[in-house]
């Protein structure tokens, strides 16, 4: 018998959250602490979108996005989700970069990095204070004319090696790139700058256990395997969602789907202003990428001064945006976990991600995409044989993930691994003035991508559901649609 995963399910709930990533996890959490009644649909067997883990024989447990994240995560865990979660946020000390330009060890923050473009890179100090200075005003209100490219040099004029050490992580951490805008970059980049890179110990099984202890708590009813095949809509005002064929009557949405599927898909152009929809086709997704993963034997162990946390490699003369999203890969980024990620364990992990381009994965034929797998995962192993001396030898377990597996298991269009470009910003937060009661959070542009802008714009849309349900809605919608 077909088990019914929407068994026992209220008729209508205050709040329906469409999609179990972390801005919609912590939009349930913030609604459902506030004292709402909050549905939270995944149409995947497991929570947390992309902060997500999958396991594999030999007790090897392995981290989709856990590589890194700035100092604000502490904060807004603290805040919006619990003290235990906030406590297991520690600092990766040792990021590593290794190209034809330089190779070096930082602690990723201000006062590093000031010392090594003074002392490494030459650069006058009252250049890099500038720089940083003018990096940490951004605001979202500043123009949105200047490119980072622009930006860059404005500061350090022909000098690629330092555009290098700025941009790489920050193209890796959210897909950036240099013709996006620089107030973008920016805002990223000073965060990261606050104190360093972050990481949860524990690995994202534990934090999303943690999670659904805490929505569970406060009284969130948490559903997976439920794809939410419609938004209902009528007169101007979400009044449901459809889901396994069934309506649940809603006063509010929050979609923590892709923007574009959240638009096209779930609520439908008739529902929508032409101009709006006009800006919405405009917007552009963001790149996905390719992951290998490989485990260790028990007992093997990776030379940590060697390797450090996060590694940056490149083969490329030249920092060059086009070249990261090609077939013929020139940057790998490892993530390095010991012992130490995962108490208890004795494993060492490690996974190396590439940007990568959906259009060249998807629509292979499958002995093709096979081969191709098969080739990227050795072209990584030859690859990580630099750091890893006789890596293959010591290798337990391969896997590896494409944008097609992105867009399989999170339903992001082309495996988006951050949602839309920068102009996604605006589309995204204008929702609820084309549909009262409809709202999105997610991954949009670069300010509101990764771990912490996700989590952050999480408390964006719930404070402003929160505004709708206690004043707004009795304008708009007195006919409630809860339950007496």
């Amino acid at each position: 018998m077909t088990r019914d995963f929407l068994q026992d399910t209220r008729d209508s709930y205050d709040v329906v959250v469409i999609g179990s990533g972390l801005a919609g996890m912590t939009a349930a959490n913030t609604l459902a602490r506030a004292g709402h009644s909050v549905l939270l649909l995944e149409q995947h067997y497991k929570l947390g979108g992309l902060a997500t883990w999958f396991r594999r024989p030999g007790g090897h447990i392995f981290d989709v996005s856990l590589h890194g994240f700035p100092v604000g995560m502490i904060k807004s865990c603290r805040r919006y989700w619990s003290a235990e979660i906030a406590d297991r946020i520690v600092q990766l000390k040792h990021i590593r970069f290794d190209n034809p330009m330089f190779s070096l060890c930082t602690s990723f923050d201000r006062q590093d990095f000031t010392r090594l473009l003074v002392e490494r890179f030459g650069i006058a100090p009252a250049t890099v204070e500038a720089f940083f200075d003018h990096a940490r005003a951004m605001s979202h209100y500043d123009d949105q004319q200047m490119s980072t490219r622009e930006l860059f040099e404005q500061f350090f004029p022909g000098r690629e090696d330092v555009v290098r050490l700025l941009m790489e992580p920050i193209t890796y951490a959210n897909g950036s790139t240099l013709e996006d805008p620089a107030l973008s970059y920016g805002i990223v980049f000073s965060n990261f700058m606050s104190k360093g890179v972050y990481t949860f110990q524990g690995g994202t099984d534990k934090l999303i256990h943690l999670m659904s202890d805490e929505l569970r708590r406060n009284g969130c009813d948490t559903r997976i395997r439920c794809p939410v095949e419609r938004i209902e809509v009528r007169q101007g005002r979400v009044c449901g969602v459809r889901v396994h064929g069934r309506t649940i009557r809603t006063r509010a949405v929050v979609s923590n789907a892709n923007l574009l599927g959240t638009i096209f898909h779930l609520v439908g152009e008739e529902n929508l202003d032409p101009q709006y929809i006009g800006q919405a086709r405009a917007v552009r997704l963001n790149n996905s990428s390719t992951q290998v993963y490989m485990a260790l034997k028990p007992g093997e162990m990776i030379d940590e001064e060697a390797c450090g946390d996060l590694l940056f490699t490149s083969t490329a003369p030249a920092f060059r945006t086009d070249l990261l999203l090609s077939r013929e890969i020139s940057s790998r980024t490892y993530s390095f976990y010991y012992p130490k990620t995962r108490p208890g364990h004795d494993r060492c992990l490690i996974v190396a991600s590439t940007n990568a381009r959906y259009g060249d994965w998807a629509g292979l034929p499958p002995e093709e995409y096979v081969r191709q797998k098969r080739e990227l995962t050795e072209s990584t192993l030859a690859a990580a044989e630099k750091y890893v001396p006789g890596i293959r030898d010591k290798i337990d377990w391969l896997d590896c993930a494409t944008p097609v597996t992105f867009r399989r298991y999170t339903g992001h269009i082309d495996g988006a691994s951050f949602g839309t470009k920068y102009e996604g910003l605006a589309v995204s937060r204008s929702l609820p003035q084309q549909i009262a009661g409809l709202y999105h959070a997610g991954s949009v542009g670069i300010i509101m991508s990764g771990w912490l802008g996700t989590v952050n714009y999480g408390v964006i849309a719930a404070n402003e559901v929160d505004a709708f349900l206690m004043h707004g809605n009795s304008q708009l919608n007195p006919q409630s649609t809860t339950d007496p």
